[in-house]
């Protein structure tokens, strides 16, 4: 089985798809998604400073974009796909739930409203490493914060009032170090339920398919299989926490024979390594690292198929 993770936003950097609109068909698909989506991704992708690729209406489309560039369907072979936060839609789209197409233009409506939900109030996030778990969970609601995202690694995200942020920084659970985020406000938490429900609506009129393979929910770690259990969960992902602990917990479990991280991949690959030490993980950053990534599904394949035919 070959598994596909997805990054979330934080992963960006300019440039990112300058390599691969050097191939002139994967330029045209970025064309017809921009157009698609109502978002210059060419001039993001390759011009567009740090700062401009931070906007969360920016690069939320930018990284699914960036993502389904490189994943390439491995045909026959059992999947299973996972993202983190907004990859979660890449994965929805290389399950084969949602067309490339509809994928990017999602995102990109997700990114406008999150960003419009983020100016009602001033929130933000921040990282809450180390210590114990439990702790953790106690001084984040003690500030009147949320606890957003669950990365596995010794790392939660706490979201919420950017004053009450600055409170549990400067009185972190013991043993632990809080790490602000630069981010436009508090997501996956109630703030963003102006965001939930524009999201709803374009999801609504978007088809949804049955998954090919496994899809996991960053609600629960589980597959899912119903087109609307999926549309329903992506939507509502936005104001729920993201459980990427539990998903890692589930690829732990089916073990794949290759994780391949979609770009950009330094993040998500860290933390799987870290955690799931045994899996085999490979990253994919440029159009050139694709090519070993083909021959290492190939040689899997190949394995499989002598295994079955009792060689």
């Amino acid at each position: 089985m070959i598994a596909f993770i997805a990054p979330g936003q934080g992963s960006q950097a300019p440039g990112m798809l300058a390599g691969w609109l050097r191939d002139p068909v994967l330029a045209e698909q970025v064309r017809a998604w921009s157009e698609a989506a109502d978002v210059d991704l060419v001039h993001l992708g390759t011009r567009a400073s740090a700062a401009e690729i931070a906007r969360t209406e920016n690069t939320q489309p930018l990284l699914v974009a960036q993502g389904l560039l490189a994943h390439r369907d491995p045909g026959a072979q059992a999947t299973v796909a996972a993202g983190h936060s907004v990859g979660e839609i890449t994965a929805a789209a290389c399950a084969g739930v949602l067309s490339p197409t509809d994928a990017v233009r999602l995102a990109a409506i997700r990114g406008r409203a999150m960003a419009d939900a983020c100016a009602l109030v001033p929130t933000s996030m921040a990282a809450v490493v180390g210590g114990d778990e439990t702790d953790t969970l106690a001084a984040i609601a003690e500030h009147g914060l949320t606890a957003a995202t669950f990365n596995g690694a010794g790392q939660i995200v706490a979201a919420g009032p950017t004053e009450d942020l600055r409170r549990l920084a400067a009185k972190p659970p013991g043993g632990s170090t809080v790490k602000p985020l630069k981010v436009a406000g508090a997501f996956h938490t109630r703030y963003m339920e102006t965001a939930r429900r524009r999201l709803a609506a374009a999801a609504a009129v978007t088809p949804f398919r049955p998954p090919r393979g496994l899809l996991l929910s960053n609600a629960d770690g589980e597959p899912l299989d119903r087109p609307e259990t999926i549309r329903r969960r992506l939507v509502d992902q936005v104001v729920r926490p993201v459980r990427w602990d539990l998903c890692l917990l589930t690829l732990g479990r089916i073990a794949p024979d290759v994780t391949v991280a979609l770009p950009p991949s330094r993040t998500l690959a860290n933390i799987l390594r870290r955690q799931l030490p045994a899996l085999f993980v490979m990253s994919v950053s440029t159009p050139g690292d694709l090519r070993r990534v083909r021959a290492r599904l190939t040689a899997a394949s190949r394995t499989r198929e002598a295994t079955h035919a009792g060689v």
